[in-house]
């Protein structure tokens, strides 16, 4: 590709200093040194790149869509990072020309700086990162949506035990689910919900689950992106027995146990039952921007 040329692709060589942008640039994520190796690692087939610039001292990742039913096929840049002491010299404008050069010669007929389920960084653009939200608005990008993430303290209260003897009663059994129990939860989460929940179930650090008489009924699981809580789900049949609350409850008593005090509920909702399960609150917004390619065509 003709990019600009103090960027190429990045390589094993590049990752220590890769970790260090990233956790400089991104300095309200304590997890984002975590991203680059986890942005590595996406479902099978998902076409993506890691390009830098100065060894490192910049980065985008960018990834390829598959096709929507008219044909269209959207990239992203999942993660864009320059180093503080190098910021002001063009780089993050010449790394994001770069990345959307490699996706529209990939079929990309728009660019989102979006989150790209299931293996994502953010949903978008942490709105306290100004000088991204104006680079975005420079660089002719549309803000198409807006995302939030809930925080809930986990010094909280998150004892289950009186709500797990009352689900017994009811015939319904909670538990962690071991690495061959993940493909039955795995379904649950497909059939009701979509194939990114799915996955995230499968590669989640930690996950818990309810069933009854052998069916899986609900799940929640935490650590599919790192540090955030989520995916979670009830199936419909199984709504209003207080399984959610549970399984959120010991999700977060695991994410204690690894050392975190607070836990990001990643794209919140609904809001008013986690608010009222663990007390969380809308804390972190998130802009998603798009722009579409010279002759593609709107719709």
């Amino acid at each position: 590709m003709s990019s600009p040329s103090r960027v190429s692709e990045a390589s094993e060589a590049d990752s220590d200093r890769v970790r260090s942008t990233v956790a400089a640039a991104l300095h309200l994520d304590a997890e984002a040194v975590a991203l680059p190796g986890h942005l590595a690692r996406p479902p099978a087939g998902r076409r993506w790149v890691s390009l830098v610039v100065d060894g490192g001292a910049g980065i985008v990742h960018a990834s390829l869509g598959t096709p929507a039913e008219n044909g269209d096929v959207a990239g992203y840049v999942d993660l864009l990072a320059v180093d503080p002491s190098c910021q002001g010299r063009g780089w993050g404008r010449e790394l994001v020309a770069a990345a959307e050069e490699w996706l529209r010669a990939g079929g990309a007929t728009e660019v989102r700086l979006a989150g790209h389920p299931p293996c994502y960084g953010w949903p978008g653009i942490d709105v306290r990162y100004t000088p991204a939200l104006c680079l975005a608005e420079r660089l002719g990008y549309e803000r198409y949506r807006v995302a939030w993430n809930m925080t809930a303290s986990l010094d909280a209260d998150l004892s289950v035990g009186a709500a797990i003897d009352r689900l017994a009663s009811h015939g319904v059994q909670v538990r962690a689910a071991a690495a061959t129990d993940r493909p039955a939860v795995a379904a649950l989460a497909r059939r009701h919900w979509n194939a990114n929940w799915a996955w995230e179930v499968e590669h989640a650090a930690g996950c818990h689950y309810a069933t009854r008489d052998g069916e899986v009924l609900g799940f929640a699981a935490w650590g599919a992106r790192p540090g955030w809580f989520g995916p979670m789900g009830t199936a419909p049949a199984a709504e209003g027995l207080g399984i959610g609350r549970v399984l959120l409850r010991r999700c977060f008593a695991d994410l204690r146990d690894a050392g975190q005090r607070t836990a990001q509920i990643g794209w919140a909702g609904p809001l008013r039952f986690y608010s009222r399960a663990v007390g969380a609150r809308v804390e972190r917004v998130f802009a998603l921007y798009r722009r579409r390619f010279e002759g593609s065509t709107d719709v």
